[in-house]
């Protein structure tokens, strides 16, 4: 995840950053700047929370997803991995077939730092092939500025979804309570948030998804999926 680097950060206020070993719930507004292509929040004045879910399809942790989001009548943006969604076409047919959006999140979980450009460009485009979409979302947030335009380009016409809250749900660290919690402190109306359907995520996930869809719904919020006709400009 994007890591801490400013010596400042520690002076920010607990509504606005929440340390979680070493990475940010919040990402600072510098950051969201320099990406200033990448989308970081929907605008909206209504009661609309975006859950996301990165990493899947999972044979245990997607099912698991699908089924607490149908309790609420809820819908969510899968990020996929081309490899995951090559391993398990039928669990991403579900997701779909659920009415849930889908995103590229590379074939192979790629840090966008540390890969070169043109083999980085390359990994999404075989995750294209599998999966159908205009979303995408870089493994842990890290990608290059170029990066992120070459993909907004022909061959692509992808746009990059950041986020507003990470639950942490995949630090095995910290408990399932402590997820639950960072969301219902920093989320609100428009917040992209991120959960994985993942097998490292799983106990965390499997205690806070459920509270959280608890919580938004009986203060009034929907859950939708992220839908890329609003994302054309």
């Amino acid at each position: 995840m994007i890591p801490i680097t400013s010596p400042t950060l520690h002076r920010m206020p607990y509504t606005f950053y929440l340390y979680i070993m070493f990475y940010l719930v919040k990402v600072p507004w510098i950051v969201q700047k320099i990406y200033g292509n990448c989308v970081w929040k929907i605008p909206t004045k209504e009661k609309i929370i975006y859950l996301t879910f990165d990493d899947g399809p999972h044979p245990e942790a997607t099912p698991f997803v699908l089924e607490q989001l149908k309790n609420y009548n809820a819908k969510a943006t899968f990020f996929c991995i081309g490899k995951n969604v090559k391993a398990h076409p039928g669990i991403y047919e579900r997701i779909i077939e659920d009415g849930h959006a889908v995103g590229n999140h590379t074939y192979d979980h790629l840090n966008g730092w540390r890969t070169g450009n043109s083999e980085y460009l390359d990994n999404v485009y075989d995750a294209a092939k599998l999966i159908r979409t205009n979303l995408f979302r870089p493994p842990y947030g890290r990608i290059k500025r170029f990066q992120v335009k070459e993909l907004m380009g022909a061959g692509y016409e992808l746009k990059t979804i950041m986020w507003t809250v990470l639950s942490g749900d995949f630090d095995t660290e910290i408990k399932g309570h402590e997820c639950y919690h960072t969301v219902i402190k920093n989320a609100e109306a428009g917040s992209i948030v991120v959960f994985h359907d993942s097998e490292k995520a799983l106990p965390r996930l499997s205690h806070a998804l459920p509270l959280v869809l608890k919580y938004f719904s009986e203060k009034g919020y929907e859950f939708r999926s992220i839908d890329e006709r609003e994302l054309k400009n």
